[in-house]
């Protein structure tokens, strides 16, 4: 693989450092404040149809997650709930968009072996403002020789990518825990990708299949990239 790569690209949420666990956490505490008009289980499912109805409106990220709170709220009530519950769900979100940014497991470690050896990239999606937030907070962002903060990862969002990398698809290689978003696309475009799974991943970047491709590995930490991409 080292031979055939000259751009690594990076995920950043939940590959670089923790991010769904902040959601499904804030997802517990607002069924919590529903629980008076349905289970949480129920409020977990409405919440959720909200947010992929959304998508096209808001795209990822955690405002458009706030937003789809507050219509959740406004539908399960229908219309009737105390303006402080909506208050209590705007309060999560901004508490989300204050956490602070945890790294995972050896990405240092990983950036300083690779750094100088190939072009790295930061490939994620998302809202612009949070993501450059939590860069800046991560303090890698010095590692990292572009930053694309997409709407979304589909196969016309990597090929503008590499269009401004001037990167031939043979010679790019993504990291990331999404399938969905991270790998497949990339496959598509003639690139390579490497899956790197997080305990936790939203609902909405699984898939129900195996993928078999020659571009395409499977490892269990980040780290594990190094021996393929430095030895």
């Amino acid at each position: 693989m080292k031979n055939k790569i000259t751009v690594i690209a990076f995920d950043a949420d939940d590959t670089l450092w923790v991010n769904e666990p902040y959601f499904r956490e804030t997802e517990t505490q607002f069924a919590g404040l529903l629980e008076d008009y349905l289970p949480h289980h129920s409020v977990t499912a409405e919440l959720y149809k909200t947010e992929i109805a959304n998508l096209p409106l808001y795209g990822y990220g955690i405002k458009g997650f706030m937003l789809s709170m507050i219509e959740t709220v406004l539908r399960i009530s229908e219309g009737t709930v105390n303006p402080v519950i909506i208050s209590k769900a705007i309060q999560l979100g901004q508490e989300m968009l204050n956490k602070p940014v945890e790294l995972l497991d050896g990405v240092e470690e990983v950036l300083k072996a690779l750094f100088g050896r190939y072009k790295l990239v930061v490939a994620t999606k998302g809202d612009l403002l949070d993501q450059e937030r939590k860069l800046k907070k991560s303090g890698l962002d010095h590692y990292f020789h572009h930053i694309e903060i997409m709407s979304d990862k589909q196969e016309k969002d990597y090929l503008k990518l590499l269009k401004h990398l001037d990167c031939p698809a043979d010679e790019f290689l993504m990291l990331g825990n999404s399938l969905k978003s991270d790998v497949l696309p990339v496959l598509a475009i003639g690139g390579h990708a490497v899956h790197i799974p997080y305990h936790t991943t939203w609902v909405h970047e699984h898939i129900d299949y195996s993928i078999e491709h020659a571009n395409f590995y499977q490892m269990e930490s980040l780290s594990d990239v190094l021996p393929r991409l430095t030895a």
